[in-house]
């Protein structure tokens, strides 16, 4: 990591960023997770939360306690020296299908790259997919390390009433939907795994810097899966 980082930014009155690089990457995003557990283990006075994002994390402080002064200074001595090598987290299964009628973009990307579809089936089981942040829709957890091979970047405009289970990919990332929403990313595949768990305790699936293996299943499994009841 270059010597610049960790570089600190304050947001409005209540807040700082605390950003490890300026672009995706394992380093950058282990020193994200490992800040934010230590926060959460070794809260300073005045802390209320802390945001986890791909590079940066933002630390939110009740201003009437602390302020962007003294919340860098708490958050540098929780830093020191040591930087983590690799990112700490527990190892999830989560199955797709991967058949045409449920994985309406997965011809075309193989296209796009030359590639047969199972070959990009093939590369797509073989990422190494780390939950990175959560975003844009309750559950929605963004996971780096689509393998560089498959990587597309996103369609040039939404495509609408894309189901809940959607395993999406679109440049370095991949996600698995989790509502009847628009997405502008290539969907290869359809999920039964449930990232919203219904617990209040642990609403999601994931924690920020878990590990996610995708394991291909056949078409019956997935029906008998998302079948009611």
């Amino acid at each position: 990591m270059r010597h610049e980082f960790p570089r600190f930014r304050a947001v409005a009155g209540h807040a700082l960023l605390a950003e490890f690089g300026d672009r995706i990457g394992d380093e950058a995003h282990a020193s994200v997770v490992d800040l934010d557990r230590r926060l959460s283990d070794h809260p300073f006075e005045g802390f209320v939360e802390a945001v986890p994002a791909y590079v940066s994390l933002l630390v939110e402080f009740d201003p009437l306690v602390a302020d962007h002064a003294s919340a860098e200074a708490s958050i540098r001595a929780l830093i020191g020296e040591r930087m983590p090598a690799t990112l700490p987290g527990a190892a999830h299964e989560v199955e797709v299908c991967y058949e045409a009628d449920v994985a309406p973009d997965l011809a075309e990307v193989a296209k796009r790259l030359d590639m047969s579809p199972e070959a990009v089936v093939r590369a797509h089981l073989a990422g190494d997919y780390r939950v990175s942040m959560y975003g844009f829709a309750p559950g929605y957890a963004y996971m780096a390390g689509v393998p560089e091979a498959i990587r597309l970047p996103r369609k040039p405009g939404p495509v609408h009433g894309v189901p809940a289970g959607s395993v999406l990919i679109a440049g370095p990332q991949c996600l698995v939907s989790t509502l009847l929403m628009p997405t502008g990313w290539w969907i290869i595949g359809r999920s039964p795994t449930r990232i919203l768990t219904g617990a209040s305790e642990r609403p999601f699936l994931f924690n920020i810097g878990d590990r996610v293996v995708f394991r291909r299943i056949e078409r019956a499994r997935l029906d008998t899966a998302l079948r009611p009841g």
